[in-house]
């Protein structure tokens, strides 16, 4: 057993509380507004790993699986808890500070900001024979940034990544090299390093023995919907456009899904509110529901006003 292993095996703390407390506290304080199977599995993941909850060493990030064709919450380690288990490991000789490489001005998604070409980052590692031996990661900023949600799908980098280029960057870069320097904590990406990203997208690939993200799109995108036949059957070119025209704007919009940005824009508006879902569908007059899955055009206008 190494370090890491035994530290991690005595860090879970013998909790006085019950599981239906720990979920409520958690639920309340940490992870406002996630669901309670989302919170099951932090504490599985927390449980297998020795890791304290309280500590919130793994963020619930909710992504869009293109498989399923939904939203689901993924449970992902942050950079603290890479720092952490490079520090247990009792080999960490330290982390440099990171170096940036020249800024670049362009405007992205009708979007001018200023970020660094690339961050560069190195974490010494003290080998059983005493030496000290060097491992670096550059990371390229336009390859990691978070996309900004919402109805355009823009390709624009989300507020985070435009308020701090050379912060969030710096923690790509960082976990990275703790990932080269300690394998063993494993390979799994931060929760920093897939904000903006779907799951299983055909060109977003991670390579299993690095966690490094080799390739993404720009902007997450719904799959395109299928169109109702008789709708494509009845409506063609030849119609005058006022008769389309002249159709309720209900009956244009009531049944359109809501994109991807829009779902992940409610789920952080209904986190920073600190309620749950069901209440944020209760508070906008929608049917109850446990999730947000279906949840169409209308039904994202009216969260969006119900939780301002």
């Amino acid at each position: 057993m190494n370090a890491i292993t035994k530290h991690e095996a005595a860090a879970m703390p013998a909790l006085a509380m019950t599981e239906g407390e720990l979920i409520d506290v958690l639920a309340t304080s940490l992870y406002p507004g996630a669901q309670v199977t989302s919170i099951k599995m932090v504490l599985g993941y927390c449980k297998a790993a020795g890791l304290d909850p309280m500590q919130k060493p793994v963020h619930i990030v909710p992504m869009w699986d293109n498989k399923a064709g939904t939203m689901r919450d993924v449970v992902m380690p942050g950079i603290g808890l890479y720092r952490t288990q490079a520090a247990r490991s009792g080999e960490c000789a330290g982390v440099s500070e990171p170096e940036f490489g020249p800024d670049v001005t362009e405007t992205i998604g009708g979007q001018q900001i200023t970020f660094p070409a690339w961050c560069r980052v190195t974490v010494k590692r003290r080998l059983p024979t005493g030496e000290v031996v060097d491992f670096t990661a550059k990371e390229f900023w336009k390859e990691n940034y978070a996309v900004k949600g919402g109805k355009e799908r823009s390709i624009a980098p989300n507020a985070m990544w435009t308020k701090r280029p050379y912060g969030q960057i710096a923690k790509c870069a960082e976990a990275q090299a703790l990932r080269k320097a300690f394998p063993e904590i494993g390979s799994e990406p931060t929760a920093d390093e897939m904000a903006g990203k779907s799951l299983h997208e055909d060109d977003t690939v991670i390579d299993a023995s690095t966690g490094e993200v080799t390739g993404r799109k720009p902007a997450v995108a719904m799959p395109a919907r299928k169109p109702a036949p008789a709708q494509e059957q009845t409506v063609s070119d030849a119609q005058p456009k006022t008769e389309t025209a002249a159709q309720p704007q209900a009956q244009q919009t009531n049944g359109a899904p809501a994109t991807v940005g829009e779902v992940a824009y409610i789920l952080k508006k209904i986190n920073a509110k600190g309620v749950t879902i069901p209440q944020a569908r209760q508070m906008a007059g929608l049917p109850e529901g446990e999730n947000l899955e279906g949840l169409t055009k209308d039904g994202f206008i009216a969260l969006k006003d119900a939780l301002q």
